[in-house]
């Protein structure tokens, strides 16, 4: 872990109440953001580092991780040798809530520009979801298209962040009130939003076809 980053565990009581997947998540202004950085070797994976982030300095998260790619994806970029090869990565997230428009646009430009780095997001809450012609609606729907695949948590997820990034001292982790009820409501909900984008990229091709 480099010494920028939060590199100390999650307290328990900090990571259920910015990850609980409530209806009405008051209060929780700040976004957390557990990740995953694997290195890929041929058809194999090796872990190379986990840690976790949140907002500062009116930075958000999500843009504030990709400061630190550099030092947590070592050759990314390759090192400017003639020919050298880039090092592939895959990134997991594990998000308390999911990215705004603003950090999705930027998300999509970056990784257009890193064919190298593949991204997995899951989310235990959906950011200004709730209206159809939400901007944050659209900005899922481009990650989708980048290439990024986006998942609401379920409870092996929150268990899987449980045991990689909470202090837990070995306690067991123990599932609030209607996490599985919520989980699901909320990945119906993705699903719609994210389905939504095919049916308009549908329109557009029959409008071309004439019909």
């Amino acid at each position: 872990m480099i010494t920028k980053l939060d590199s100390m565990l999650l307290p328990r009581k900090k990571f259920i109440y910015h990850y609980k997947n409530v209806r009405w998540a008051r209060g929780r202004h700040e976004t957390y953001l557990c990740f995953v950085v694997k290195r890929r070797v041929g058809p194999d994976t090796l872990t190379f580092d986990f840690g976790h982030l949140r907002n500062r300095s009116g930075c958000h998260v999500e843009l504030l991780f990709l400061r630190y790619l550099g030092a947590l994806c070592p050759g990314l970029w390759g090192y400017g040798a003639a020919g050298e090869k880039r090092l592939s990565y895959s990134v997991t997230w594990f998000c308390s809530w999911s990215p705004c428009v603003n950090c999705s646009i930027q998300l999509c430009q970056f990784l257009n520009n890193t064919p190298n780095l593949r991204l997995r997001i899951f989310v235990s809450r959906l950011y200004f979801c709730d209206l159809e012609d939400s901007l944050e609606r659209e900005g899922l729907r481009m990650l989708t298209k980048a290439g990024v695949r986006i998942s609401v948590m379920s409870y092996k997820d929150y268990f899987y962040c449980w045991q990689k990034f909470v202090d837990c001292k070995k306690s067991n982790f123990k599932a609030w009130e209607e996490l599985h009820q919520n989980s699901v409501r909320l990945t119906r909900k993705l699903n719609r939003i994210l389905q939504a984008w095919d049916l308009e990229d549908l329109r557009d091709a029959l409008k071309l076809l004439g019909f």
